[in-house]
């Protein structure tokens, strides 16, 4: 869940349960006694992200090349790939928080096995398990996904003696020679990426953070969530600035500058669902 933030440092997130239904009594006023549980929640505002870098004029004359272009892409990329492992590293910790709301279900954690965390059996079992867990929680079909590292993922497309390709996951699966063997499996969109928490161990607050992505990840290998489990809190969009005029003048060149100014919390634990590999 997403939300642009305008004249403030947080935003407050509402949490309500569920309201019970029950039979009119003739003669009974109606006075809207059911009202449901809530609670709130605070995500705050990071410190102002920024990647930079700097264009000599002259490099940039005897370049046989564009050098601006690609160095606007890795800054880009630079705050993307920042800002994904944190938004991670919340749906994990998710995954072990009690709801907000008194009564209402918290996250959940489905253990593959020790070492198993490339076992394309085990891997399929989970996406089975969480899609329970998930319809007995009442969330929506539509917007489950997956996460995995890439050689997870490949794993599943390449350990056909599993039978993972043949099983009856849909008729709009990929296919082996374009490597994207498996679009969904047990209704759950399968993404790929190397910013999860892969196994990562500890990891530790650094100045600048406002929310907290701390945590231990030794035996993370993979998320399952619906859409609600996190919030993000945005000021600034990811933007690129470049100097010119007497700065150029007087350096001779430009200076790149990308930022980003965001912040990510837990919202709906009951959404998340982390996959552990138990160390041997």
């Amino acid at each position: 869940m997403n939300r642009t933030l305008r004249g403030g440092k947080k935003a407050q997130f509402i949490h309500t349960g569920r309201i019970s239904a029950g039979y009119r009594t003739p003669g009974v006023a109606i006075l809207g006694s059911g009202n449901p549980p809530a609670a709130e929640t605070t995500i705050a505002l990071d410190d102002l992200l920024v990647a930079s870098a700097f264009v000599d004029n002259l490099d940039e004359i005897m370049s046989q090349y564009d050098i601006r272009g690609p160095i606007a892409r890795q800054i880009g990329q630079s705050l993307a790939e920042f800002y994904d492992r944190r938004i991670f590293r919340v749906l994990d910790r998710a995954s072990a928080a009690s709801a907000a709301v008194t009564g209402e279900p918290g996250g959940f954690q489905i253990n593959l096995g020790a070492n198993k965390e490339y076992d394309a059996q085990a891997l399929v079992d989970s996406f089975f398990e969480a899609a329970s867990i998930l319809d007995e929680k009442n969330l929506p079909k539509q917007g489950r996904t997956a996460v995995l590292s890439p050689r997870q993922y490949y794993a599943l497309v390449s350990q056909v003696d599993s039978n993972i390709l043949n099983r009856d996951y849909g008729n709009s699966q990929g296919n082996l020679n374009s490597g994207e063997g498996l679009y969904e499996i047990a209704g759950i969109s399968i993404k790929r990426s190397n910013n999860l928490p892969f196994l990562a161990g500890n990891v530790s607050s650094v100045n600048g953070e406002n929310n907290d992505y701390s945590g231990n990840f030794s035996t993370h290998c993979g998320l399952i969530y619906y859409k609600d489990a996190a919030g993000v809190v945005e000021a600034i969009a990811p933007s690129v600035q470049t100097t010119s005029g007497d700065v150029s003048v007087m350096y001779q060149g430009d200076l790149i500058v990308g930022r980003l100014a965001m912040g990510c919390g837990t919202l709906n634990p009951a959404a998340a669902i982390e996959l552990q590999s138990a160390r041997s």
